[in-house]
């Protein structure tokens, strides 16, 4: 059962650009993405916002250029963008904000201040990421949240497989930022096997990884 609203209910407006607004009130996180999941199907628009005007933070979903944006209108107003691949990323979004607001996200993804760095390529973006990145313990929790998303352990227990099952096309600026990463770090990348889908990245397992991974499981 998802965790009440403290105090509750909630209320946010739901937007997407035809005019027709909704506001719910609502108990708790689940109870929001329920409300919300029905307004984003039951429309067709390039963008979809939900407003929690209490707090001052917004989500913003645009199918039409495959981007998300969080807002934050605090002391220092801030606006993040995501560039999304899979079509099935917006609505979990959705349910991330629902239940801690804007930094529900950090995680989410490869978050960039400028909606201009979205239009560099994938490997662009990938590389830009990871050059951000300067210790060995942000770069291990940078690799543990990509491998949480889409990787296993090998039953072998020797190595971690990251995006499992993922064509050469898919999480390209993920993959760019993971190589990138694993070098930083020293961990040894491997061969995958033959009958691996040929977006695998495999490596060798580390102690160090070990002990982020297990948060992140």
């Amino acid at each position: 059962m998802a965790r009440p609203y403290r105090p509750g209910p909630k209320q946010f407006v739901f937007a997407a650009g035809d005019g027709n607004d909704q506001q719910v009130s609502v108990g708790d996180p689940q109870e929001a993405y329920v409300a919300f999941s029905a307004f984003f199907r039951d429309r067709d628009s390039d963008t979809y916002t939900i407003n929690d005007e209490p707090s001052g933070q917004s989500l913003v979903l645009m199918p039409g250029r495959g981007v998300i944006s969080r807002i934050k209108d605090a002391d220092r107003p801030r606006s993040e963008y995501l560039q999304v691949d899979r079509a099935n990323r917006y609505l979990p979004s959705a349910m991330l904000f629902f239940e801690n607001g804007y930094a529900g996200l950090d995680r989410f993804g490869q978050w960039f201040s400028d909606l201009a760095d979205l239009d560099a390529s994938p490997e662009t973006r990938g590389a830009a990421r990871a050059a951000a990145i300067t210790t060995e313990a942000a770069a291990i929790e940078e690799v543990a949240r990509i491998w949480a998303d889409s990787g296993y352990v090998d039953p072998s227990d020797q190595y971690y497989v990251f995006f499992d099952s993922h064509g050469v096309d898919d999480d390209r600026a993920e993959r760019a930022e993971l190589l990138k990463l694993i070098e930083f770090l020293g961990v040894e990348r491997v061969d995958a096997p033959a009958e691996a889908a040929g977006g695998e990245v495999w490596v060798r397992t580390d102690t160090r990884l070990d002990i982020e991974f297990a948060r992140w499981s």
